[in-house]
């Protein structure tokens, strides 16, 4: 059993060079201090921040500033890219008419990336 995921959990991009906060906004209606995620809590700039620097070839600017450097990886600002909700949610908890997320659930960036929890900021809501 997972634990919920809440706003200020800490996120880490697999090609970002430094972690991120995670933003829940309040219309998720929870009852608790800070307010819970679903999957649907995955708008880039919204919910999830950039990650420092890219070093994903996958994303465009990267590949451009490293053609440009003669083949060595330049890094570039992160930017996310999402088009698909955070996967697998709670099939059995529902937060605004979405499963809930806990801290096994990834999201994936269309520049290849993949965004996992690493600290889901809550200790004591177990969700499956």
């Amino acid at each position: 059993m997972g634990l919920a995921v809440c706003a200020g959990a800490q996120l880490m991009c697999s090609f970002g060079m430094a972690p991120s906060a995670f933003n829940v906004l309040p219309t998720n209606k929870t009852v608790t201090s800070t307010p819970l995620a679903n999957i649907m809590d995955n708008k880039p700039m919204v919910n999830i921040m950039p990650f420092g620097m890219c070093t994903s070839l996958a994303n465009p600017t990267v590949a451009s500033a490293t053609s440009a450097a003669a083949g060595v990886l330049t890094p570039c600002p992160c930017v996310p890219v999402i088009s698909a909700p955070w996967a697998p949610g709670s099939p059995t908890v529902l937060i605004a008419n979405n499963p809930a997320l806990n801290n096994t659930s990834k999201l994936m960036c269309n520049w290849a990336g993949v965004i996992q929890i690493m600290n889901p900021g809550t200790t004591n809501i177990m969700v499956p």
